[in-house]
Order: C-alpha cells, then structure tokens, then sequence
C-alpha cells in the first residue's frame, strides 16, 4: 500500500491530516465490510463482490451511486484487503498527465517487486474521451486495477470500450434506517464528546438527509458544536445543523396516508399549488418518490383517462425518470407531471367503465363470446364452429362491421359513459354505433 520510492510526499490519495483530526464523517468510515451499512444487494455473503474483496483479488469496476452511499468507502476497503500500492485522484483535479504518472508509478511497481497498483479515479464521469482512453491500455493489460466512482450514469458518461474492461456496480441511496446506524455508531463510540443526543435529534438526521450519510454525520457535527461541550444536542441545533426544518411526516403512519391522499384530491382538483405543496411536503420528508410516481401513473387513467391520454404518458414517463435518476434530480419530473396532471381536464369515465364492468362479471359470471369471435388457431376448431362467420372489420366500409361482439346474453349491454370532457370520443361512440346499425343510447 505505500509508494515505491521515498519521496518525502505521504502516499498518493491520502491527505497529511492525521486521522482523528478530519472531519467526523471521515472518522467514521468504515474499514472493514462487516462495518459497511446497506448495499447488501451488492455485498451480501456469496456475492461476487464480497468474494473478490474477501479473497484479496479485486477487478476493475466502476461505482455508481448517490452522494454519501459509500463509493469512496468501499473503494478503499477494496484496496486494503488487497495486496496493492492505492494511488486515487479525482477527475475534478487530474488529467491526462497525472494518469501518465500513475501508470508510470505502476509499472515500475510492476517491474521491480511484482507489486500492483490499485487505481482509484473519483468522479471518473468529468474525464472526457481522451483522458479515459489513456486508461485503456493499462486497464485492459491488468497494469492496474481501476476504480471509478460517479454519481452519473456510466452508460452514459463512461466511453464504452473503457466500460466493457470494468464490472459496473450501483450503488443505492441509503435508507434512514441505514443513516440513523451510523450516527448512532458515532455517538456510541464518543466522538461526538460528551454531548447527549436523544433519539429525537438522531431520526431527524436519518430522515432528513437525503440518504447521504456524510451529510447527516456533518450536521450531527456541526450540531454537537453548536450546542457547546456537555450539552444536550436539540431538535433545533440539528435544525440549524442541517438548514431544514423538521417536518412532520411519518412514513409508516398516518401521515403517509393523509398526506398523499390530500395530494391526490387537490390533484383531481385542478389546484396546481396545493398539488406541488403536497408533493413538496412528501419529499421534504423523505417518502420513497416511488411511491409518489405510482400514485400519479394511477391518477393519471382513474382521473383522468381519455380527457387527455397524454396525462398517462407524462406520469409513465415521470416514473421512468425517477427510476433512472433518483432523487435529487427526479424531483424535477415528479413537479412536471403534478403540475401536468392537475391542469388536465378530468375524466373518470374508464374508472366508472371497468368498475361497471367488473361488477356486472362478479354479479352475473362471465359468458363465453359467440363462437365466431372464439379462437381457431388450432386443428379442429374449424369442426367445433370456431371463428366460422367472424366479419372482418377491415373489410367493411370505414372499418366498421356490423356483427354483434357481445355475449347473447349481454346484447345491448352498456359499461363506457363518455362524459363531458370525452366530448370527441362520445361523437365517434356515436358514429361507431350507427355504422354498426347498434342503438346509441
């Protein structure tokens, strides 16, 4: 883990701040797996990834994930339990020459005690091509062991050859339980002094950070300060810590319910404010915005429908980017889609529809369609009536026929109302009806 010469100058990727003097959130990094809270996706026992860093023998990879999920953690748990020199820049700061000077480093490693190089490139995604082809060769020879780490998405920030030399491992947003493990970690093991911190202060923290441990752990920092040696650390410090004001909201509780309940009426209301203040009060605390989106996709076909079918595809396409950017960014989306889904004109006629429908099934049974609408796809149908007589609508003027496509029973039967805001789908119902010589009601 050292450097091949003595040049006076600390290891490359290490800071000449002692230890115990850096900031609380570097104190309390985790050194060892069995210390890492979450990605038991990615770590849990078996695991391709756990089996490499237990045994010594790490590949290429690249890290991608929020803020505060600990890319930079693992990386280096990855280079200790490996026998490696750790060389780490970042992007932000490198370029093409301080790459030149790693891999020159590691190839007289290499050639001189037989030693690799563990290779950790933070922020890997603000390399443009040039920069990150210069990693190929040394990559792609095993010279070193590359680790990128980005918040972006490396299908779309990392060049593809460089790419197909790594195994691409996402990491998720901790969760506030994960959070709240490590603060209480770090008051338990006193590096918050003698302060006293009730849970009250730890859940605020856990909730309130946005799944960012280094941010929770430096406003429970900056809060312990604050309130003064031998204190006990307030709601309110944490606040002025944090910069954000405790919300109210309990995922699990009724404040879950009543929350996106009053979204959804002010939604099917048409008030965009009221809809974006509920949306703001759901994330401001903490809900899965998962959550939220599933909501809005079902609002937008319960109250909505065929008044605008452009409102489905705005909240799909709303859950799509939320799945794919996460938060903070998908809040964006989220805000389009309320905003969109409230000024859409309402309908709840494919509600009523499929609710009438369902019922009148429940209620009566299902009756089996008239044989010429069966199936006669497969050898002997044609000897049981099967598809015999079905009138293709293609064939008839305007692509309408006039064959009865009910059950017998069920002929005359109505589920679809169009209502006012379905003006133009009630003209073609009725149009539709006359061709087919059918009764509009």
């Amino acid at each position: 883990m050292d450097q091949l010469f003595d040049t006076g100058e600390p290891p490359r990727g290490r800071t000449p701040v002692p230890a115990g003097e850096g900031p609380l959130a570097v104190r309390m990094r985790p050194v060892t797996l069995d210390e890492v809270v979450g990605q038991e996706h990615l770590l849990g026992e078996g695991s391709a990834l756990r089996t490499a860093i237990e045994r010594g023998r790490p590949h290429s990879m690249v890290l991608y994930g929020p803020p505060g999920s600990g890319k930079t953690t693992l990386a280096r748990i990855v280079a200790a339990g490996a026998e490696a020199a750790f060389e780490e820049l970042s992007a932000v700061e490198a370029g093409r020459a301080e790459v030149r000077q790693v891999i020159e480093r590691a190839t007289h490693r290499r050639r001189a005690t037989g030693e690799g190089t563990i290779f950790f490139l933070d922020e890997i995604h603000r390399f443009n091509k040039a920069q990150q082809d210069a990693l190929l060769p040394a990559v792609e020879e095993g010279l070193v062991t590359l680790i990128g780490a980005t918040t972006e998405n490396p299908y779309f920030e990392v060049n593809a050859a460089l790419l197909s030399r790594c195994q691409v491992y996402e990491l998720h947003e901790l969760d506030a339980g994960d959070v709240a493990v490590l603060v209480c970690r770090a008051i338990e093991r006193g590096e918050c002094g003698d302060h006293t911190v009730g849970d009250e202060v730890v859940g605020f923290l856990a909730d309130r950070s946005g799944g960012d441990a280094r941010t929770a752990l430096a406003a429970l920092e900056l809060a312990c300060r604050t309130a003064g040696p031998g204190s006990e650390v307030t709601l309110e410090h944490a606040e002025d810590a944090l910069q954000r004001r405790a919300v109210r909201y309990d995922r699990a509780g009724d404040q879950h319910y009543d929350t996106i309940s009053a979204w959804i009426k002010a939604t099917r209301g048409s008030d965009p404010d009221a809809s974006l203040y509920y949306l703001a009060v759901m994330l401001e605390g903490g809900e899965d915005p998962r959550f939220i989106v599933r909501r809005m996709v079902i609002l937008a076909s319960e109250d909505i429908g065929n008044a605008d079918p452009q409102a489905l595809q705005v909240a799909v396409a709303a859950a799509q980017a939320v799945e794919h950017v996460g938060l903070p960014e998908g809040q964006y989306a989220l805000a389009q889609a309320a905003i969109y889904l409230a000024l859409a004109p309402k309908s709840n006629a494919a509600t009523r529809a499929i609710s009438a429908a369902r019922r009148h099934v429940r209620e009566h049974g299902a009756q089996l369609p008239p044989a010429y609408l069966r199936s006669a796809a497969y050898p002997g149908a044609a000897e049981l009536g099967r598809g015999q007589g079905y009138d293709y609508p293609h064939d008839a003027p305007g692509h309408v026929a006039g064959q009865e496509l009910m059950p017998a029973p069920l002929v005359g039967e109505r589920f679809y109302a169009p209502d006012d805001a379905e003006a133009a789908l009630r003209e073609r119902l009725a149009e539709i009806r006359r061709a087919r010589g059918v009764a509009d009601d």
